[in-house]
């Protein structure tokens, strides 16, 4: 490998003047433009040519073209005067040159296809496929282009058969021995660009799952939501590797060892109750249904329960006249069964995400403003309001009947502490979980299905209600720059891929002067939000234990410019840390952190949209060691309902790092949610299983 390596990469001082030429004197090429205009890439490929057409690249015969043009250049300039004495033949030959390079790039890429069954893009140029051989030998490619061995790389045995070792961990990569996987792709990046160009037949992974990846567990993939919002999950990459000679790597196992748990911190279980267990009339629906399903989660030891307390129906008629009658009862039967409660401080409406069964709006009393000012709603660009939840510009704005929008969430949460007092004082309710957005998330409702969005489009910015614009003049005004008291106008739309828009595509305005501002203030205020509600909710909850819920946007997460977590608030570009003010934030409001999808792996999602770059691992591990490096509690729910030992082992790789130096582990994990599908004879084994694994205890199937 290193061999070919040094065959692929030049380095000389003509590659990079021949590069220079592109730029000056070729910028009228349009079929250049078209392939992005790289010439660092254009020169690479200059070195680089087909032998024989079997796809294997030398440096041999175009090496031989640039001294012939080297030469002919010297010789053609009368008394030794400089190359731009004859323009228009220097830009003959420049574009010779590049139509040539741009020829043995397509042979050598044709050739990698068609013998190396190598899945490159479309577009892909030689810098794909060095990088693509790079990765497959175990090295780290960074975005810049800078190549190092992996700290982490797999050694041969003796055989010269490549072995698989696993590892339990994704978060401790300097501990871990990698796996080589048939069908990989490495999770553990903390570079988005890193996967660019790394559709290969299999890809080096520095951060497995030591668990085998079943069929069955690429069925729903988590969007953003409650949890219960699914789509698809499809593997990234399906090559073979039928012909990889000398290179072989073996199949995965079906089931690969499991760590043995036993004795390992107690991290608590907690199931969330259906969305509808208390319909619109605040009622307890099915008791007697109910408590046989708890009963049967109190017999395998489940700690407790999660719920929704939602606003559209205990304040559903009038300001400040709360109805708590079903969560009263509801309450009485967990206290009865001797389980914990998580309560979910709901201020957003139910039904409008996939997966939603049921439907509570926000109170009527709210409808009735927004019909006369539909600026309390989030407005996107098109003038489209949402009324999923309030537009935070209304925090501090007495719009709903004479008070701010704080001053309703403060009351309810103040209600709700009084109500519910003993179960308080009696340790009954473990936890508050505090809703700050959309789907009970710190976000910005970007995505929103009733709009037309659909996976995996990157969404838009949702700032065009008259508060926020009022907000963002005043930011532009104290930048000194008021022409940028806008929104981006090429930001695309819902479905939008980030390479189709001005805005988001790589060296969008997204990371100039003015995107940079825009951004800075779109995330602050989704930070200045949340650091308002949660202050609020430590005054009403005092001594309690509270949470608050970041949304899982993995798509597009190994662009550059990671479009959807931008349009959702999180800044979070691939040269930025986006997560890590929105940490210090609860760290400040002593609050814990709960982060989603931790049972998703990144080989299921592409299968359907290979184009999307997702990484649900590279998201977890980023916002899961953004919480750890201030120390915060981090509590956590799967992403889709998880009925299989894939997924469990998964979420127990995540909950429980393996050879972690701190010890650290989840405070607690919710699961997603209780359901007919659930107490299903061999999921619920499955299930139990689980839960045995998270206390600590030890299992009698487990294989070693």
């Amino acid at each position: 490998m290193a061999t070919d390596m040094q065959r692929l990469v030049g380095t000389s001082e003509d590659d990079e003047e021949m590069g220079m030429d592109v730029k000056d004197e070729d910028d009228d090429d349009d079929d250049y433009e078209e392939n992005g205009g790289e010439q660092g890439n254009a020169s690479v490929s200059g070195m680089v040519e087909i032998d024989g057409g079997n796809g294997i690249g030398t440096a041999t015969d175009d090496n031989r073209f640039q001294q012939h043009q080297q030469f002919q250049e010297q010789v053609g300039t009368p008394g030794g005067g400089t190359r731009r004495s004859r323009p228009l033949e220097e830009k003959e030959r420049t574009k010779l040159r590049e139509r040539r390079r741009r020829a043995i790039t397509a042979r050598i890429l044709a050739g990698l296809r068609r013998h190396g069954n190598y899945n490159l893009r479309v577009r892909a140029d030689i810098n794909d496929v060095i990088a693509a051989l790079a990765r497959e030998a175990g090295w780290v490619v960074l975005p810049d282009g800078t190549t190092f061995p992996s700290r982490s790389q797999v050694q041969k045995p003796a055989g010269g058969n490549s072995t698989i070792v696993t590892s339990s961990s994704s978060h401790a990569a300097s501990q871990q021995t990698p796996s080589a996987s048939l069908r990989g792709v490495a999770s553990g990046y903390r570079s988005p660009l890193e996967y660019n160009a790394c559709q290969t037949k299999s890809v080096f992974m520095p951060t497995p799952s030591p668990y085998g990846l079943s069929s069955s567990s690429r069925s729903q993939t988590s969007m953003v939501g409650d949890g219960e919002a699914q789509r698809d999950n499809r593997p990234l990459i399906g090559g073979s590797m039928d012909n990889a000679d000398d290179k072989q790597i073996a199949d995965l196992p079906p089931r690969l060892p499991e760590r043995d748990l036993a004795g390992t911190p107690y991290v608590p279980v907690y199931v969330m109750l259906p969305l509808g267990v208390i319909n619109i009339k605040c009622e307890l629906v099915d008791p007697d249904g109910l408590l046989k399903q708890l009963k049967v989660l109190k017999s395998v030891h489940v700690d407790g329960v999660m719920v929704d307390c939602w606003w559209g129906i205990v304040e559903a008629h009038a300001p400040q006249e709360y109805n708590w009658n079903g969560y009263k009862r509801l309450f009485q039967m967990v206290r009865e069964l001797k389980l914990k409660l998580q309560v979910v401080m709901s201020f957003h409406e139910c039904g409008g995400n996939f997966g939603d069964d049921v439907c509570i709006p926000l109170p009527h009393w709210v409808a009735e403003i927004g019909r006369s000012n539909p600026d309390i709603f989030f407005t996107d660009r098109e003038g489209r309001h949402n009324p999923e939840c309030l537009s935070w510009g209304i925090d501090k704005e007495r719009v709903l009947r004479g008070r701010t929008a704080l001053e309703v969430y403060f009351d309810f949460m103040r209600s709700f502490r009084v109500e519910f007092d003993e179960y308080f004082e009696d340790g009954l309710i473990s936890m508050i979980e505090v809703g700050l957005g959309p789907c009970g998330e710190l976000r910005y409702p970007s995505c929103p299905v009733k709009h037309g969005w659909r996976y995996p489009g990157i969404g838009e910015f949702q700032c065009y209600d008259q508060y926020m614009l009022k907000s963002l003049r005043k930011a532009a005004e104290v930048r000194g720059h008021a022409i940028w008291a806008r929104g981006p106008d090429n930001a695309g739309t819902y479905n939008s891929q980030p390479h189709e828009t001005g805005f988001f595509c790589d060296g969008g305005d997204y990371d100039g002067f003015y995107g940079r501002f825009f951004l800075s203030w779109y995330s602050q205020v989704l930070i200045d939000h949340g650091n308002r509600v949660l202050s609020l909710a430590k005054l009403a909850f005092e001594g309690s234990c509270i949470a608050a819920k970041l949304s899982g946007i993995y798509w597009w997460y190994k662009t550059a410019s990671h479009a959807a977590e931008l349009t959702a608030g999180y800044y979070n570009p691939c040269n930025r840390d986006g997560y890590a003010a929105i940490m210090t934030m609860l760290k400040t409001n002593g609050i814990n952190l709960n982060i989603p999808c931790v049972d998703l792996h990144t080989l299921n999602q592409h299968e359907g949209f290979p184009e999307t770059f997702a990484d649900p691992e590279g998201l977890v591990w980023q916002v899961l060691n953004a919480g750890w490096e201030v120390d915060l509690p981090v509590t956590s729910q799967n992403g889709f309902p998880c009925l299989n030992r894939v997924g469990y082992n998964k979420v127990l790789d995540n909950a429980k790092p393996m050879n972690d130096p701190d010890g650290r582990h989840f405070s607690s994990f919710t699961y997603l949610r209780l359901s007919s599908l659930l107490m299903e004879r061999q999921n619920f084994i499955e299930f139990e299983r689980f839960v045995k694994r998270m206390h600590g205890e030890a299992v009698l199937d487990l294989q070693v």
